[in-house]
């Protein structure tokens, strides 16, 4: 295990805890991480929600515990970019999400864009392509990404979409348990196919106990109501078609998953995430320790 020799920080979804933001933060810390990732979407992070005053404060707050932020996550919900109609106002959101997240000291935003379709002559493909170009010419303008989680569809797909855009300025945050346990993609593979675009990592295990067809994990747009986070944790808790397990416990092969990124040499965030209600202070304080067993003495 111990022969890979990772030299990444280790990040924690500050949200994960289920904590108020500062007493989270504080335990982050306690807990022996080096950044988080934090929500800015809502409630007092968002960005219309923060002053200046209190973004200084916050990035004061950050800087004496000894943490960064490894990303904010700027997820909307819904469809992601699907929906034309909305796109307008989502890009605007998320370009005030990008501009705190530079404020407060990092350059990437994680979000959900929505399922790529295959036909690529689709209006939901078009869509999601438009907002995708702008919001990645934007985040170049800045040396800034927003980072596609991986899983609501095949490595391949997600690759091909990102190569039709101009810049990288959108790019991947990778979680190797989403691929796991909704498309039973393989994450080693898939590491491999999207070097050239991963910017962030989610440290996540799973596994899949049946086919789950992905709009009903992630949704679509015509395909019912749209999802959120919220959703997908009560699927993940109702362990119908997959379950999100400690890491080590799951299929994820961690020190293979691990060994790709060094080949492709990602020294950025491994971050963790833990959607289940258990008990996520032990489950992350273990999964540190997890990590930590492969990094450099």
């Amino acid at each position: 295990m111990t022969s890979l020799k990772l030299n990444n920080k280790i990040g924690v979804i500050v949200d994960s805890l289920r904590l108020p933001l500062r007493e989270g933060l504080k335990a982050v810390k306690e807990m022996g991480a080096d950044g988080v990732q934090i929500y800015a979407v809502n409630g007092e992070m968002a960005p219309e929600n923060l002053s200046g005053q209190s973004r200084k404060e916050l990035k004061s707050y950050l800087e004496s515990l000894g943490l960064e932020i490894s990303a904010l996550c700027g997820d909307l919900g819904g469809h992601g970019f699907q929906d034309q109609q909305q796109n307008k106002q989502k890009v605007e959101k998320s370009k005030r999400i990008l501009d705190l997240a530079v404020e407060l000291g990092t350059n990437i935003v994680t979000t959900h864009i929505g399922i790529i379709p295959e036909e690529k002559d689709s209006p939901i493909f078009e869509a999601m392509q438009s907002a995708c170009e702008e919001l990645g010419v934007y985040a170049k303008r800045m040396n800034a990404y927003f980072a596609i989680e991986t899983g609501p569809e095949h490595a391949v797909r997600l690759k091909d979409f990102l190569d039709s855009l101009s810049t990288n300025g959108v790019s991947v945050n990778f979680d190797p348990a989403n691929m796991v346990m909704v498309t039973g993609d393989d994450p080693v593979e898939g590491v491999k196919l999207l070097k050239d675009y991963i910017v962030h990592t989610h440290v996540k295990d799973g596994i899949r106990l049946k086919p789950v067809d992905p709009r009903d994990v992630y949704g679509a747009l015509g395909y019912g109501g749209g999802t959120d986070h919220e959703k997908i944790a009560q699927m993940v808790a109702s362990g119908e078609y997959f379950r999100e397990l400690q890491l080590g416990k799951g299929a994820v092969d961690f020190p293979k998953y691990f060994a790709a990124l060094q080949e492709i040499q990602y020294n950025g965030y491994l971050t963790i995430e833990r959607e289940v209600q258990t008990n996520p202070t032990q489950d992350i304080s273990e999964a540190i320790e997890f990590i930590k067993a492969f990094k450099v003495d």
